[in-house]
């Protein structure tokens, strides 16, 4: 699927090793806290997330910034024109943040239509929280969850307590030897 919508070879090589760092991520985390989650589901998951990234790029490798908030609609989308099961294309639009409320849509105005993008089972929450701890900025880093805990802050405290929650639940990854395999600094 990656290489199939990756509109370049370097979109390709950002968002999916990033998709597989999550995985990597969630398969750690799994071990502490996750017995009880379905592991496959996870990994399609983790590896699917982000896969809405590829539409926002243009002509010519242009990426659209602005509009970033919409990569997990447009991945729900994009999978739900390919036949996935609704279970996996959840993981695309219910991934970002801490969750998307309608009230988050509304009152911020965001591009997207106004509805609940909020991780309901145990396999959506570990995606979304494995995602925390790797962005794809230019370069790529790995973010500690005392760092995200303070980002987190700026969307409000439903959200402080939304991770909150689940650094309880899941626990914290040993990021340090992701970061020294991967070359990405850990912030």
């Amino acid at each position: 699927m990656h290489e199939k919508y990756a509109p370049s070879r370097e979109a390709f090589e950002v968002v999916y090793m990033h998709c597989l760092i999550v995985c990597e991520i969630a398969e750690q985390l799994m071990g502490d806290a996750g017995s009880d989650l379905d592991r496959d589901l996870v990994r399609a998951g983790c590896l699917l997330h982000d896969i809405g990234v590829y539409r926002l790029y243009g002509p010519g490798g242009t990426f659209d910034h602005k509009r970033y908030v919409r990569h997990g609609v447009l991945g729900h989308e994009l999978l739900q024109d390919e036949g996935f099961p609704e279970v996996i294309c959840r993981f695309c639009s219910c991934h970002t943040g801490m969750g998307i409320t309608r009230d988050d849509v509304e009152r911020q105005g965001l591009p997207v239509p106004a509805g609940d993008y909020v991780a309901e089972t145990g396999e959506e929450r570990l995606v979304m929280y494995a995602d925390k701890f790797h962005s794809k900025t230019d370069p790529p880093t790995f973010v500690a969850a005392d760092s995200y805990a303070v980002h987190v802050r700026r969307f409000g405290s439903d959200k402080v307590r939304t991770f909150k929650a689940m650094r309880e639940h899941f626990g914290e990854p040993a990021l340090k030897p992701f970061a020294d395999r991967y070359g990405h600094a850990l912030v």
